[in-house]
């Protein structure tokens, strides 16, 4: 499959095409993409100096909005990649609900994404420095986001393949080469070649796996390794 016709299928490129013909596979996509990455929205309503519980209600009221109104029209090629176009649609939503002085709250109808509050605060407490502006910190998480959803989708695969323990002692060496072969060898009962060998395949198909996941959220193959960069920079921060 070439990579004209792999973009044909990925959830963002579904999320533009649906925006004027309404089709329900687009709407489907967006729901998707909105369950996965829903945190950084979270941590940006929370940097914007609202309480835990504000951030849930009005996190949760964004994401009901978008959904429910099938707001898919506004979702054009010139709002380019998705994280972009969920942070103005985001910063759209405080702005109308500052200005009608109005709270969502929780309970109040259909909640279109599931907010584990909870495992949300605690990731804000660990991962945000109080000079991070509210889009820092939403680039930030959203970068820290797609990696760990990538690492998630990796593990999963490997234990399918029953090679859980293989994947937890080697996925350090993803982030950190420079650990140790012959400590990992000694752990997993295999020769430091055998290792290295496994080390390689793992960070290949992260390479791969990477690559799938940011191809959902932009429009065109051309975008792939440009907001690769991005998220690297991001994650920096």
């Amino acid at each position: 499959m070439n990579s004209n016709s792999r973009f044909a299928t990925t959830q963002w490129s579904l999320v533009l095409a649906a925006g004027t013909t309404g089709a329900r596979d687009g709407e489907e996509a967006l729901a998707r993409l909105c369950s996965l990455y829903w945190y950084p929205v979270f941590a940006f309503v929370r940097r914007q100096g609202h309480s835990a519980d504000e951030a849930q209600d009005l996190t949760q009221g964004f994401f009901t909005r978008l959904l429910e109104k099938r707001e898919l029209g506004n979702a054009d090629r010139n709002r380019g990649r998705f994280r972009s176009f969920l942070l103005t649609a985001c910063k759209h939503f405080l702005s109308n609900e500052r200005d009608r002085a109005q709270t969502i709250k929780r309970g109040g109808g259909s909640i279109a994404i599931a907010i584990d509050v909870i495992d949300a605060v605690g990731r804000y407490e660990r991962a945000l420095v109080t000079t991070d502006t509210p889009e820092r910190a939403y680039e930030r998480q959203w970068a820290s986001t797609l990696l760990a959803v990538v690492l998630d989708s990796l593990r999963h695969e490997y234990v399918s393949a029953g090679n859980e323990h293989l994947f937890d002692r080697l996925s350090v060496f993803v982030a950190d080469p420079g650990g140790s072969y012959a400590e990992a060898a000694r752990d997993l009962d295999m020769t430091i070649p055998a290792v290295k060998m496994a080390i390689h395949r793992l960070r290949r198909r992260y390479r791969d796996a990477l690559t799938e996941r940011v191809a959902d959220t932009v429009d065109s193959p051309e975008e792939i390794d440009d907001e690769v960069r991005h998220l690297m920079e991001a994650v920096r921060m």
